[in-house]
Formats: structure tokens, sequence, C-alpha cells
């Protein structure tokens, strides 16, 4: 199954929070060839991100965003170019008021006819209706 992976799922691959259980069920069949993840180029940025605050916030040890990092990209997925996708992502903001790097890996979901699989509640719910966006959950 190809999906666009979210930055909120491949962080689960790291981190001990809700839904962690999932979300490494998920890069396991990944890494098994079960699944395609595709991610604008944005993704390595934002888990890089998300780890390093999770450092300063003293959730992991310093000096584990890089390893940790290294684990969420190995492999990655395949990482497509953000400024083709721009055009259309901004638009999607504007009319929908979702971050613009939501808007990104939305935009791919339609670009390659599959779904997105985020564990961002929020846009769950504003985009179930859609057919596009789902949760880790529901694989």
């Amino acid at each position: 199954m190809k999906l666009v992976l979210d930055a909120s799922v491949g962080l689960k691959f790291a981190l001990n929070e809700p839904g962690a259980d999932k979300a490494r069920k998920l890069q396991d069949e990944f890494r098994r060839g079960v699944h395609e993840f595709l991610a604008p180029d944005v993704f390595p940025a934002e888990v890089g991100h998300a780890l390093t605050r999770a450092e300063r916030k003293r959730i992991i040890p310093e000096g584990q965003a890089w390893m940790l990092f290294a684990d969420v990209l190995d492999p990655a997925p395949v990482l497509y170019p953000s400024m083709p996708l721009m055009a259309r992502a901004i638009e999607l903001s504007s009319q929908t008021r979702t971050s613009l790097y939501d808007c990104l890996y939305l935009v791919l979901t339609e670009d390659h006819g599959c779904e997105l699989v985020t564990a961002d509640t929020k846009l769950v719910r504003a985009f179930q209706a859609s057919g596009k966006v789902i949760a880790p959950a529901t694989l």
C-alpha cells in the first residue's frame, strides 16, 4: 500500500507516545515491503526539529536525537521536492486554514492518488471525509 507518511507518525517510530505501538507496526511493515512511504522533502527537517525539541524538554536524553533520527529514516520514505507542491499547498492552506506543512503532505496524496497517514487528530478530523487522511490505528 502506498502511503504519504506524516512526520507525526515518523516521530512515533522513535518516541514512547500514545499510539507508538501502531506506528512501529507500520514502520516494521514498511521495512518488510508491505507499504511504500512517500513524503515531501520537509519530512526529515520536521522529524529532526521534533527530536531536538524533545531533548530540550528532557523527553529524551540529550544526545539521543541523532540516533533516533537515523532510526526513523532507516529506511527513509521516498522524498519529493516541496517546491512543485507549493502553489497547490498554499491554495489549500488558504482555503482550509490548515498549516502549509500539512498541506504539502495533502498535495502529495493528491498527486499520487493515495492516503496520508497521520497521528495529528485535528488533521484527521478535518480531512477524514475526503478519504485521503487516516490514523495509524486504522491500518
